[in-house]
This record gives structure tokens, sequence and C-alpha cells, in this order.
């Protein structure tokens, strides 16, 4: 007779492993291959064909493409945001994500699906705070974000770099290799964190050595200067610039136009009174600290380039101290992308509520997001909801020097893969790039081409702005 085997309390130990079926879990053993078949992805995705770029047939003038996305804008805010694209053709790139998604949907795709920014452009990442307020480095801008083809997001930013540079007035060869290391950054990074363990990988890449691992030392200065800055960019200052006491004792905004105004009583109502359903999207464990404010004052404030005409309020809180919070109340529209993922053979997501998405996708993609961000709506539009001035701060790409912008491309790159391994499987995508610079190469040779196009599209926009077809306000 065979005794059974036993544990170190005298318990029988099972023959077997133990295995279980549970819903949100993924199955054991684990399928493998994934390496594998990302490279048999190439068979139907060759890795050269991202260099091609050819305009789709369907694609739409410059100024149908400016008015569709005015379309539902505050009208007197429109001339103000085409005045903001029209300073230069990466300013142009920055405020047509549609456009651009118009474009790549033509060319291929691997069918990898990731969680997109949607808006990967070189100016869309930066420094924020997290809840003690340390210093994060990520991707900042999410209104586009959606699920889709991983590669629009890389392609987005390698040709933002391209223009980016040439704004600068760094040379051709200083652009390309730009755009190249950002995408060879993507590919190195996404290959390390298909190695590493799953928790590992989520929170690979940490801030402290972010700048060795992109090979970025270039920026340790430029880096230096922006943390200063960002440090200092904090809800406390903005109202102290922005607020005054009045007569009553009462703090209020201070109106600044065109970009900080006035709102109605009504209106102040109701952004006032949507901030009951944004707490229930607040983890609970918040809602004390958030009742030891009271609001105070609402303004309307103009924000960003692609955002311009666009609703968006700061919302004053002060705690029994009189120390300033304040929340950024933004609209939430339908992230840009979206006519064009069906064509790409990528279904729309089924979102009710875009500011939930906003802050969803943010979340998935983000290593530490702002504790208080959540949603809500107003006056039957949806809303985003997060801390206004959260020690933001940014690289502006186009006033790098010509030896820091190929630093930017791998910082940039290497910030992008992590964001999309946390939701799509590093291990495949790691697969279709490879080892080699077939990819590499390739898109930045579409990042080239694309740079040129925009060059066309913003000189298209200068003559619909020149002619009157389109009423831009610069200088705001």
């Amino acid at each position: 007779m065979v005794e059974p085997r036993t544990g170190t309390e005298g318990q029988a130990v099972r023959e077997g492993a133990r295995t279980f079926a549970v819903a949100g879990f993924a199955p054991w053993p684990p399928p493998g291959g994934e390496k594998r078949r990302g490279r048999q992805l190439r068979e139907q995705v060759p890795r050269e064909s991202h260099a091609r770029f050819t305009l789709p047939e369907d694609r739409p003038s410059v100024v149908q493409a400016v008015e569709d996305a005015n379309a539902g804008r505050l009208p007197h805010l429109v001339p103000i945001r085409v005045g903001r694209m029209a300073a230069s053709p990466f300013a142009f790139l920055r405020g047509s994500a549609g456009l651009m998604a118009c474009d790549l949907a033509a060319g291929p795709t691997s069918g990898i699906t990731a969680q997109l920014c949607g808006d990967a452009h070189a100016a869309n990442f930066g420094l924020y705070g997290d809840a003690r307020g340390r210093l994060v480095t990520d991707i900042n801008d999410f209104d586009e974000t959606v699920p889709g083809p991983w590669e629009w997001d890389v392609k987005r930013l390698a040709a933002s770099l391209v223009l980016a540079g040439r704004q600068s007035g760094a040379g051709e060869d200083v652009c390309r290799e730009a755009a190249f290391d950002a995408v060879r950054s993507y590919r190195r990074t996404m290959r390390l964190l298909a190695g590493l363990p799953a928790q590992d990988a989520w929170n690979a890449v940490a801030d402290d050595h972010l700048v060795s691992f992109a090979d970025a030392h270039e920026l340790v200065d430029v880096l230096s200067g922006v943390s200063a800055k960002a440090l200092r960019n904090t809800s406390a200052k903005f109202a102290a610039k922005s607020t005054v006491r009045g007569r009553d004792g009462q703090w209020r905004f201070t109106a600044a136009p065109p970009v900080l105004s006035e709102v109605t009583d009504r209106q102040a109502d109701a952004v006032a009174d949507s901030l009951a359903g944004y707490l229930e999207t607040v983890p609970v464990e918040l809602h004390p600290l958030l009742a030891r404010y009271s609001v105070h004052d609402v303004a309307f404030r103009v924000v960003g380039t692609g955002s311009v005409g666009t609703r968006s309020y700061v919302v004053l809180l002060l705690d029994r101290r009189s120390e300033p919070l304040v929340l950024q109340v933004k609209e939430a529209r339908p992230s840009a992308l979206l006519p064009h993922l069906a064509r790409a053979g990528y279904p729309a997501p089924a979102e009710t509520h875009e500011g939930r998405r906003v802050v969803l996708g943010q979340k998935r993609m983000q290593v530490v997001s702002d504790v208080l961000m959540g949603w809500t709506t107003v006056d039957g539009l949806p809303y985003q909801v997060r801390q206004f001035r959260n020690r933001k701060g940014s690289v502006d790409p186009a006033a790098l020097l010509p030896e820091q912008l190929d630093d930017y491309g791998r910082l940039t790159g290497a910030l992008l893969a992590r964001a999309h391994a946390h939701t799509a499987d590093a291990a495949v995508i790691a697969g279709y790039c490879g080892k080699g610079e077939a990819l590499d190469r390739a898109m930045a040779a579409f990042a080239v081409a694309y740079a040129d196009q925009s060059e066309a599209d913003h000189a298209a926009l200068l003559a619909a702005v020149r002619s009157g077809r389109l009423p831009a306000e610069t200088g705001v």
C-alpha cells in the first residue's frame, strides 16, 4: 500500500495540479507561442508595408475635415482653434487626429488591438503629479483614446517628431533619425516587456531609470527644467493668479477673456450640481477627502489645440483653511478615430458615456493616474473631471535642439510601448516587430511621407484662412 504524500503539517497532498476556470482570469496552462503568432502575422502584413502611404480615394478636403471636426463646438471659439492649427504644420497635425485616422485606415495593420492614446503626437507626453505630489512621466492626453491598431499611435508619434524637428530647424537626416529611434525604442521596449513577469512588465521602465533606459542623456537638463516648472504648476498657483476675494468674503474667478470667462448662474449651477454624479465615479475611499471641500465658483476656460471649442469649466473648491483645489470639468466628445476604425477592421466599442471612455482609457494606459479622475453629465452632455494644474508639465518637441530630438524620440517610444503593453499582449507585438530594423525603417519612411502630407494640408488650411473660408483668430 502506497502512503499518500503529506505536507508540513501532515495533510495529504494531491497528486496532480488543480485547474480552475475562473471568469476574468487566464486559463492554465497558457496557450504559448505568442511570439510565433506575431511572426506569422508578418506573412499577411509584411513589416516593410508600413512604409507605404497612399491617400484614400474618399479623403475629405482639408477644409471639409476641419469643418467636420468643428461641428458641435462653440461657434465663437472655432476661430481660435483654426488659428492655433494654422500656426505650423506640427500644430495642424495636433489638431487633425481624425484626418490622420482617415489616412491610416487605408494603410496596413497587423490586426493586434491595444488601447490607443488616439492622439500620440510628441507634445502629448509629459509630467504630472501622483497622489503624493511626486512627478510621473507618461502620456498625458487621452481625449481620443479607444481600442484599435497599435500601429496608429506609433505612426502618429513618428510623423509628429519629423514635423517638430523641421519646425525647430533640424536637418532631414535628424528628423528621420528621430522617427526611426522612436520606433526602434518602441520595438525594443516591447521585446523587454514580453520577457518579464506580468507584474514587473506592468510597472516597468520606472521614471527614475527612464533617461538611462531610453539612452536620453541629452534631455537631462531639459527634463530638469520641465520638472521644476511642473512642481510649481498647482491648483494653488492657478487660484492665486485667477481668483479674487469679493466684498462678501467669497472667492471668485476673475475673467481673462477669451481664455477664462464668467458663466451664467444657470451654467454655474448645472456644473456644480453635476459634481454629485461625479462623486459616484470616484473611488469611495476618496469621498471623505472631497467632502472636506466646498464649491465656491465656476468659470469657463479654453484649453488645448484639438479641444478648443469644446465646453470646459474650472471649478474652485476650498477647504476649511481656504486652500484651493481646482477641478476641470471638460466635455468629452466621441473619439475622432471612431468613424475610421471599422474601415480598418476594428469594431467600434460600445461605450455609452464618453467621459467614462476617456477616464477608463487613461487608467488602462498609465502606470499611475490622477486619483480624482471621474466623469459626469452636464445638461445632457458627457464630461470628464480631473484635477486642474496637477503639476502638469511637458516638453515642447519643436523647441528641442537637433541632438535632443532623437533622445526624445527614444523616450516617448519607450513610454508608448509600456502603455500599449497594459492591454495588448507584448509577446505578440514583439513577435511581429522582430529583432531587426525592418519595422523601424518602414515607419520612419512613412513618418517622412506623412510629414510632407501634413505640410501640404497646412498650406491648404492657410489658403482657406486667407480666402475667408475658415475664419481664424491668431495669437490666442
